[in-house]
């Protein structure tokens, strides 16, 4: 008897050990208003996906609906002006823009996403490389309470600094998915994707309904390490390593006062964990119950 109480509180432990220390991984997918088809499948993925509605696509309203419905977290996937030329969607932001203008296009993509709790660019690399453009954005968004999540489409983009005096939480996109439509690159993307979420303890990746995508998702969905957790973009929001927080305090500056001859070596989560295990086990309070059995 006192061997099986031991093992039940062994497995307990260590299964609260492994749910503490999973890394989080958002999965995002843009572009939802064109593909009916692919995008229903998608939505019968876990619902811990979140889905990107283009505001002017011919299915928007009906596929955030949808989404929604089915439990899923839901996006504005707001057009920006890309440095390419190129065919732009309907109600593109561009920097030149006023503030007038970004407000208008974007309450009139609230209105066309239903249920949506924040906003990533479709595109967008020059619009989120300047500054003052992205300061509009960041002061509309702020009377919504809507996040932003930064595609990050050029590397120099201004979204989290535009976001500062702000109330507006800024995320940012880790790994695309599928930029080719190759299933291996595909593949290799999503294995990346959480490699970064165990490092780092989270990662957010970015991926479209495109036919070869929904296909690896469904295959490797189910396949999830045990210590990657599939999360929702939101429960990010709080989260260190990935997001800014734009209007908290700067952090107070700590001095030691007791001096060590050489650097502390990190604890690995696992070896953290079984600490805290043989504290538990060798603790009053369990003696104590094992003594009833």
């Amino acid at each position: 008897m006192r061997k099986l109480f031991n093992s039940l509180i062994t497995f307990g432990f260590l299964a609260f050990a492994c749910s503490t220390y999973a890394g989080q991984l958002a999965l995002v997918i843009d572009d939802f208003g064109y593909r009916p088809t692919e995008e229903h499948k998608v939505i019968a993925l876990p619902n811990t996906i979140s889905i990107a509605v283009l505001p002017d696509a011919p299915h928007s309203r009906s596929m955030a609906t949808l989404a929604h419905q089915a439990g899923h977290e839901v996006l504005i996937h707001l057009p920006m002006a890309p440095m390419s030329k190129q065919p732009l969607e309907v109600n593109t932001l561009t920097p030149e823009m006023s503030l007038s203008q970004v407000q208008s296009i974007i309450e009139h993509a609230i209105r066309q996403v239903p249920y949506a709790v924040g906003l990533n660019n479709h595109m967008g690399s020059r619009m989120t490389s300047s500054l003052p453009a992205m300061q509009k954005v960041m002061s509309v968004l702020n009377h919504h309470q809507l996040y932003f999540l930064d595609s990050v489409t050029i590397g120099n983009t201004q979204a989290v600094n535009a976001a500062r005096g702000t109330s507006v939480n800024v995320l940012k996109r880790n790994v695309f998915l599928d930029d080719t439509q190759n299933e291996a690159d595909i593949r290799y993307q999503f294995q990346r994707a959480i490699k970064l979420a165990q490092r780092n303890g989270s990662a957010i990746a970015i991926g479209h309904p495109h036919p070869t995508t929904v296909k690896v998702l469904q295959q490797l969905l189910p396949t999830l390490p045990a210590d990657i957790k599939l999360v929702k973009l939101s429960q990010l929001l709080n989260h260190s390593a990935a997001t800014t927080a734009t209007h908290s305090s700067p952090k107070p500056i700590l001095t030691a006062h007791c001096p060590r001859t050489r650097p502390l070596r990190p604890l690995k989560p696992a070896k953290g964990a079984m600490m805290i295990y043989t504290s538990v086990r060798d603790s009053q309070f369990i003696n104590n119950i094992k003594a009833l059995f």
